[in-house]
């Protein structure tokens, strides 16, 4: 696109905004970052809706021309096909959605250990909570969700490590973020997990190699984890 695109999100965490920018980046994508000028001041006026036809809930948002696009899965769907992160036929196209969809189910998961009665209460107002949840959470749910995403690579005929088809898509680079912020949240349940999921740590590792990725991820423009965001590290859940 000549005019390029606009994303809006929350300027201080990665967040599910992220997910969006290494989309973004990968694709080398003309892009601006609008809210870490503004301090989200043009994308709260999005949110709010006013004479806006098809007004977004809440962040991230793409502005794409006169395209305004809510919802992370969605703005990937679209981000994809546009930009040759996803397959070509339907039928991958949507396998593709459903796996980002499958995604943001997991990131749900992972952000209620640290929230699981309210997101607006602090931390400390629900930490036993908390605590307990991430219990589960280590237990029974973390291994259940990366053991699905390592037997989607295995079985995927084309091979070559990806989640779908023989080329990178949108679902490897948010894999890829799935694993990094899981290993910065809870390192010591990583290290166990990531000894039965090779095929996960192989690709984190490949898309960290890319050389727009891997650009992006010693630039500024990579802000870093930190407890405000989806991702974080608190000893006690740490199981």
């Amino acid at each position: 696109m000549a005019e390029g695109y606009e994303l809006h999100y929350w300027p201080s965490i990665q967040g599910r905004g992220e997910y969006v920018r290494l989309a973004l980046e990968e694709a080398r994508a003309d892009y601006v970052d609008v809210a870490r000028a503004d301090e989200g001041a043009a994308m709260m006026r999005l949110v709010g809706g006013g004479k806006i036809a098809t007004p977004p809930f809440a962040p991230p948002i793409l502005k794409a021309g006169r395209l305004l696009i809510g919802q992370t899965a969605n703005i990937l769907l679209f981000l994809g096909e546009r930009h040759k992160l996803a397959p070509q036929g339907e039928s991958g196209r949507l396998w593709t959605h459903q796996l980002q969809l499958t995604m943001c189910d997991f990131i749900v998961e992972i952000h209620d250990t640290h929230h699981p009665i309210s997101s607006g209460l602090y931390y400390e107002e629900q930490k036993p909570e908390a605590k307990r949840r991430s219990r589960e959470f280590l237990k029974h749910r973390l291994p259940r969700f990366l053991g699905y995403f390592e037997r989607v690579i295995a079985a995927n005929a084309k091979g070559k490590g990806h989640l779908v088809g023989a080329r990178l898509s949108y679902v490897d680079l948010s894999l890829f973020q799935l694993i990094a912020g899981l290993r910065y949240a809870f390192p010591r349940a990583m290290k166990r997990e990531e000894r039965r999921h090779r095929r996960l740590v192989a690709l984190h590792d490949h898309v960290a190699r890319r050389p727009a990725i891997a650009a992006y991820l010693a630039s500024e423009r990579r802000i870093p984890f930190n407890e405000e965001g989806i991702f974080r590290r608190y000893r006690e859940l740490d199981g």
